[in-house]
């Protein structure tokens, strides 16, 4: 089972947009005036001529101090506000992320699952084989062969329904009777039932069970000698592509449920899934035909004016994957 999932939309600060910074109009930095020495006459040959004597400061007379040149700040103002900024930026997303952790999946938005109509079913396994037995569909011959007990291949019922004691049969074994009492009419029934004896029907285990809101579920596995035998009379005999060959009780003319998810198929499975065609009577009736190995599934599901969609898809692809 699984469950479709969306993605999150990160929460993104706010841009944080620093005020604008126009650069002032700075005086050149002062430097003392220069005078151009005086003009001399050319010293006679071998005489050196001094440098001019430079007049002491007067005494009393203010001495100019040395301008020092400011730095320019304007960067490393920039670089502080950034940083700041950065710093702000990253404990946000932090604490974001952290605060998501820690919510559950329902209250994260975009993430939300609301109710669909599926049944709250226990944790499905597969029951242990017999020591040295491959699955059905393991290896290179992909036998097809059940070798774990057919009563244990059954989907367990859903949280809160009610167990159908009709269908629990003798030690959990049903009779090819009961079974065929699903049918609605005599001469389908006999039809079926010359066909059970035909190829040899091994074991037939059902359950079934009523949910709160009225939808009653049957399920049946039918178990023969090989993956060939049941794979021919579920495909030729018991379903085709249009619609269910004999009628159960309770249901009327039956078409290719074609809204039925592809995407649940499962590989080594072929499933033939149906509803009832309107107008039905003061029911409808959902049915699935599975041929899996040497097993045939059929799965049933009714409810008082229309029977939902979802926990009858939901039911059939559970019980694939158990016979997968």
């Amino acid at each position: 089972m699984t469950e479709q999932t969306t993605p999150v939309d990160d929460t993104r600060p706010a841009e944080v947009t620093t005020s604008a910074f126009v650069p002032q109009p700075r005086s050149e930095p002062l430097t003392p005036a220069t005078t151009e020495p005086a003009a001399t006459e050319p010293a006679a040959p071998g005489f050196v001529v001094p440098p001019p004597p430079v007049a002491p400061p007067l005494v009393g007379e203010p001495q100019e101090p040395p301008v020092k040149v400011k730095k320019d700040r304007r960067v490393l103002r920039a670089v502080l506000r950034w940083t700041a900024a950065t710093v702000v930026f990253a404990a946000v997303g932090a604490s974001a992320a952290y605060g998501i952790t820690r919510m559950e999946r329902t209250d994260v938005p975009g993430l939300a699952t609301e109710a669909d109509g599926r049944w709250d079913y226990p944790a499905i396994t597969k029951p242990p084989l017999p020591s040295g037995s491959p699955g059905p569909f393991a290896g290179a011959d992909k036998s097809g062969v059940h070798s774990a007990d057919l009563r244990a291949l059954l989907l367990p019922a859903p949280k809160g329904a009610k167990a159908d004691a009709s269908l629990r049969g003798d030690d959990g074994w049903l009779s090819s009777k009961a079974f065929l009492s699903q049918y609605a009419e005599k001469v389908d029934r006999e039809t079926v039932g010359q066909m059970l004896t035909d190829y040899a029907v091994r074991h037939i285990a059902a359950r079934g069970w009523t949910t709160p809101d009225g939808t009653r579920t049957r399920i049946y596995l039918l178990q023969f000698d090989t993956a060939a035998v049941a794979e021919e009379l579920a495909s030729t005999k018991l379903a085709n592509y249009g619609g269910a060959q004999y009628a159960l009780t309770g249901a009327g003319t039956t078409e290719r449920d074609e809204h039925f998810p592809a995407a649940s198929e499962i590989d080594d499975i072929t499933r033939f899934a149906y509803t009832e065609s309107k107008p039905y009577g003061p029911e409808q009736v959902r049915e699935a035909y599975l041929s899996a190995g040497d097993t045939i599934a059929l799965v049933v599901q009714s409810h008082k004016g229309t029977a939902p969609a979802v926990p009858f898809q939901q039911t059939v692809v559970l019980q694939s994957q158990l016979l997968d």
